[in-house]
């Protein structure tokens, strides 16, 4: 029969769809105008390039353009995910956006004193200031010309190597001296965070790169927050209350006994998850990588 040869037993066949549980860090945006002008002036001085692509919750205080802002944001490579609940539900649900519950308490935001350095730019502006030098000054004797045309050699095969794995403005690296307390947040988008003091309980610090603890490392500690599952976490001091690489995260109950309080290195190894390595003092003081 025709209705005997169609019949396929979907009794044993795989699921269609199965649920699973994973942490992902946003980013959330509050907005205090709805002067789209303004907005889009300061996202220009916030983000240094549109590429980021890093997924946001739009917390807004006033009325909005849910739509037109959608756009905006768009348009600056961040992914506008859902709304903090609010002014913009009924919005929302029309556009088919997710709407998240307000916390109690909002997570103070740390606007680091330091400008982020881009590290192969600075290479480019070295090389460029020694090949002026050296045009300046033709009459130096030879040994010091050597020494020079030398350097800017190595400067600038430096920067032809590193030009061709990635652009000079999406690569920058945030070193931070103050201690995070409980209830801030850092957040680096675009290059390496290095904090030389510590992450108290309560704080957090996120990076969509790799992130260096110099201090004791407590809080929520997050890397590869965009998904980059070769970034690594290295600490001196280990004893987060969660650690995420790459969206895969072990909270402080689960991590393992004998790296609580050691130097240690996390990184996500694909079919193992987290790995936790602990760093001797030796390979600390070379500057050694296990």
């Amino acid at each position: 029969m025709t209705i005997a040869d169609n019949y396929t037993d979907t009794s044993s066949a795989t699921p269609a769809l199965a649920f699973y549980g994973k942490m992902l860090t946003f980013s959330r945006v509050q907005f205090s105008t709805d002067d789209f002008v303004a907005i889009a002036a300061q996202l220009q001085s916030t983000l240094s390039n549109k590429s980021s692509h890093i997924p946001v919750l739009i917390d807004s205080e006033v009325e909005q353009d849910l739509s037109a802002l959608v756009e905006l944001l768009w348009s600056w490579g961040l992914q506008p995910i859902g709304v903090v609940t609010g002014l913009l539900d009924a919005q929302a649900r029309e556009l088919r956006l997710a709407i998240f519950p307000a916390d109690g308490k909002r997570i103070e935001r740390i606007l680091p004193s330091k400008k982020a350095v881009t590290q192969l730019s600075q290479v480019a502006a070295s090389t460029t200031a020694a090949t002026d030098n050296s045009e300046s000054k033709t009459d130096n004797v030879s040994a010091h010309q050597a020494l020079q045309t030398s350097a800017e050699m190595q400067a600038d095969s430096s920067v032809e190597t590193a030009e061709t794995l990635i652009s000079t403005e999406h690569i920058t690296s945030l070193i931070y001296d103050q201690m995070l307390r409980s209830g801030q947040s850092l957040n680096h988008v675009g290059g390496d965070l290095i904090l030389t003091n510590s992450v108290n309980s309560g704080a957090e610090a996120i990076t969509d790169n790799n992130l260096h603890v110099y201090g004791r490392a407590q809080g929520r500690l997050v890397a590869g927050a965009t998904g980059d599952k070769d970034a690594r976490i290295f600490c001196q001091v280990f004893n987060p209350s969660l650690v995420s690489v790459a969206g895969t995260y072990c909270l402080r109950d689960n991590l393992p006994e004998h790296v609580i309080d050691k130097s240690v290195e996390v990184r996500f190894l694909e079919g193992q998850g987290l790995v936790f390595t602990i760093i001797d003092e030796s390979q600390i003081n070379k500057g050694v990588k296990p």
